[in-house]
């Protein structure tokens, strides 16, 4: 008979718990992987974005200056992916974290 006032998972509870944290860690390396990628090829297309700015500041004409801005659009929009994965990650943990606390109740 169950104690009273403590909360018991049952085995199939458990094994679901058990499957969505094999499935998180599997997720989340997934995540990190692609962060990696994503902060690498933030670096040179930020870096491209400073060049044409450069660029349009020196040349001072509308097509450099259209350059620069969508170098910088792209740079913008590859930041917002990387934000993304990171609240990703930071989500996962969150309720791996939840999961381990539930399992480790019993």
């Amino acid at each position: 008979m169950p104690r009273r006032g403590r909360r018991s998972i049952g085995f199939v509870a458990r094994w679901l718990v058990e499957r969505r944290l094999t499935q998180a860690a599997e997720r989340l390396e997934r995540l990190r992987v692609e962060l990696a990628q994503v902060d690498e090829q933030l670096g040179v297309v930020a870096n491209a974005a400073d060049d044409h700015e450069l660029r349009a500041l020196v040349s001072e004409t509308p097509l450099a200056a259209q350059e620069a801005a969508e170098a910088r659009k792209h740079a913008d929009a590859l930041s917002r992916h990387r934000d993304q994965i990171r609240y990703e990650i930071s989500e996962l943990e969150a309720r791996s974290d939840r999961w381990l606390d539930e399992l480790a109740r019993g």
